[in-house]
C-alpha cells in the first residue's frame, strides 16, 4: 500500500518531469538531455537582460557590431562539426543536410556582417531653400523569435543576426522537440565576445511563446511554423502592436514537361520531395507531369527506392527518420487515406526498413499516383516523405492545380523550353520559384517567404525585408538658420 508520504513524493517528481523537456535521438531513441522549462520569472528576467543591453548595444557603432559578429562567425566555424553532429542527434538529419542545413545559417550571419553597407539612409540635399531631408533607421528594442524543430540550427539563424547587426538585443525560443543546435549557436557566440543579454535563450512549449508574444517590453516577433499557428501567432503579437512575419505551412508544386532531362530531373526531384525527410518548408510535395512523363516516372521510383535509410551519424544515410513516433504515424495516415480517396500507391514507404535501429520514427520514400485536385492529400501540408503524383495536359493546366492551392510558399518547372518557363515564372502564384532547382531557397540576401497562406505579416526573413522588419525609420527634415560668414 503505498503511504502518503510516497504519494506526495511522487507527485512532486511528476511536477518536477513536467517542468523539464527531454529530448531524444529520434534514430536511435538515446535520450540525449532534460531542459528545464521558463517560468514566467524566467521570460522576465530575460527580457529585462535584453532591455538592459539594449542600451549600450543599440549605440555601439554598427562597425563594432559587425566586428563581434565576425569573431562569432569564426568561433562558429571552428564548430562546426560539432553544430552539426548536434543538429544529426536531436532531429535526425541526414548528415549531408545537417551540413547544408549549418551553412545556409552561417550564411545568413555573414550577410548580417555586411550591415554598415545594408542599414544605410537616405539624403537629399536642398529638398527647398537651405533645407536637406534624410533618412537612418533605428533597431526596434527587444525582439523574439519562436522556433520549430524541422531547421533547430538554420531558422534560428534566419532571425537573430540580422537583428542583433541592427542593433536589436534578441530572445530565442527553440523548438521543445529540438531546443540544443540553438543554445549550443548561443553559447558559443556568447562565448566570442557577444555582450551578455543580446542573445538570449528561454526553453519551453506553447507557453513560453505566449509569455513572449504578450511581453509589454518585447517589440516584435519572429516565428516559422504550420499555418494555424503561425496565423494564431501574428493575429496575437498584431493585437498588442507589436510587429510580426509569422511564416506558415507550404504545399509546393513541381512540374515536369516531357522534354526535361530524365537524370537531373529525377535526381532534383528525388532531392526536393525526401531531403530532411519532408519535413521543410521548401519540399516538393505534389508533382505535376505534363503530358508523357513515363520515363521521369519510372527513374523516380527507382531512384527513390534506393534511398538508403538509417542514422545521420552514418554519412552514407540519405533518409533518417521523422521527428518522432507520432508524426511519423500521422503521414502514414495520409497514405492510407490517399488510397482510400481513388489514389494509386506504386512505392510504400511504410514497408521501408531501416538496418539495426528502432522503427518508430522511420518512414521509407513513398509515391501515390493518380491523385486529383480535390484529394485531401493534395490539399493539406504533409510534412513528410510522401510526394504526390498529378497529371496535366498542359502547363497551364498544371499551374492552375498550384494556384488553386492556399498555400503559397514555392514552386518549380522543369523544362528544356525557355516558352514554358516564362509561362510558369509569370502565372504561379508564390513567393519563391524554382527554374530548373527542385528547392527554390533564396540565398541569404534575398528574401525568403511565401505569399497567401504561407506568410503573415508584410515582411519576410533574410535580406533586405529582414532589415527592414528590425529597423524603424527616421526622417528628419533639416535647416540651419544663420549667416554663413558666422566663422569668419
Amino acid at each position: 500500500m503505498t503511504s502518503a508520504l510516497e504519494s506526495v513524493t511522487e507527485a512532486a517528481v511528476q511536477s518536477e518531469e513536467q517542468q523539464r523537456i527531454h529530448v531524444h535521438n529520434p534514430a536511435t531513441a538515446e535520450h540525449l538531455a532534460a531542459i528545464q522549462i521558463a517560468t514566467s520569472t524566467d521570460v522576465d528576467a530575460a527580457v529585462a537582460r535584453a532591455t538592459a543591453a539594449f542600451e549600450s548595444w543599440s549605440k555601439t557603432p554598427v562597425v563594432k557590431r559587425c566586428r563581434i559578429l565576425f569573431t562569432c562567425k569564426e568561433a562558429l566555424e571552428q564548430r562546426f562539426d560539432e553544430i552539426v553532429a548536434c543538429v544529426i542527434a536531436e532531429n535526425g538529419k541526414s548528415h549531408a543536410d545537417a551540413v547544408g542545413e549549418v551553412r545556409r545559417g552561417l550564411e545568413v550571419l555573414e550577410f548580417a556582417c555586411g550591415m554598415p553597407s545594408l542599414a544605410k539612409g537616405d539624403y537629399i540635399q536642398d529638398i527647398a531653400n537651405d533645407i536637406d531631408g534624410y533618412v537612418f533607421k533605428e533597431p526596434l528594442g527587444v525582439v523574439a523569435g519562436i522556433c520549430p524543430f524541422n531547421f533547430p540550427a538554420m531558422i534560428p539563424m534566419w532571425m537573430f543576426p540580422v537583428a542583433i547587426a541592427c542593433g536589436n538585443t534578441f530572445i530565442l525560443k527553440p523548438s521543445d522537440k529540438c531546443p540544443l543546435s540553438g543554445a549550443l549557436i548561443v553559447d558559443i557566440m556568447q562565448a566570442s565576445g557577444l555582450p551578455e543579454g543580446v542573445l538570449t535563450v528561454v526553453h519551453g512549449r506553447r507557453e513560453v511563446s505566449e509569455l513572449l508574444i504578450d511581453h509589454d517590453s518585447i517589440e516584435s516577433i519572429s516565428f516559422v511554423g504550420s499555418t494555424p499557428a503561425a496565423e494564431a501567432v501574428w493575429k496575437r503579437a498584431t493585437a498588442t502592436g507589436k510587429r510580426c512575419q509569422a511564416l506558415g505551412g507550404a504545399k509546393n508544386y513541381l512540374i515536369v514537361t516531357p522534354d526535361a532531362d530524365v537524370e537531373s530531373t529525377v535526381e532534383n526531384i528525388v532531392g526536393s520531395a525526401f531531403g530532411c525527410a519532408g519535413e521543410r518548408c521548401m519540399a516538393t510535395s505534389v508533382l505535376v507531369l505534363v503530358d508523357d512523363c513515363s520515363k521521369h516516372v519510372d527513374e523516380l521510383i527507382k531512384r527513390a527506392a534506393d534511398l538508403r535509410m538509417g542514422n545521420g551519424a552514418d554519412c552514407n544515410t540519405q533518409l533518417g527518420p521523422l521527428i518522432n513516433k507520432e508524426h511519423r504515424d500521422r503521414v502514414a495516415a495520409w497514405i492510407e487515406e490517399a488510397v482510400k480517396d481513388g489514389a494509386e500507391l506504386i512505392l510504400d514507404g511504410r514497408e521501408a526498413h531501416a538496418e539495426g535501429l528502432d522503427q518508430s520514427c522511420f518512414l521509407g520514400a513513398t509515391l501515390i499516383d493518380k491523385v486529383t485536385p480535390t484529394m485531401r492529400v493534395a490539399q493539406e501540408e504533409i510534412f513528410g516523405p510522401l510526394l504526390s503524383i498529378m497529371r496535366a495536359a498542359s502547363v497551364q493546366e498544371a499551374v492552375g492545380f498550384a494556384n488553386s492551392s492556399r498555400f503559397g510558399n514555392g514552386a518549380s518547372i522543369f523544362t528544356r523550353s525557355g516558352a514554358a518557363a516564362h509561362l510558369f515564372r509569370n502565372t504561379i502564384q508564390c513567393g519563391m520559384v524554382g527554374i530548373n532547382a527542385g528547392v527554390p531557397a533564396p540565398m541569404a540576401f534575398f528574401s525568403f517567404g511565401g505569399h497567401k497562406k504561407s506568410l503573415f505579416g508584410d515582411l519576410k526573413v533574410q535580406g533586405t525585408e529582414g532589415i527592414d522588419f528590425y529597423t524603424k525609420r527616421k526622417v528628419v527634415t533639416e535647416r540651419w538658420i544663420g549667416d554663413a560668414d558666422v566663422w569668419e
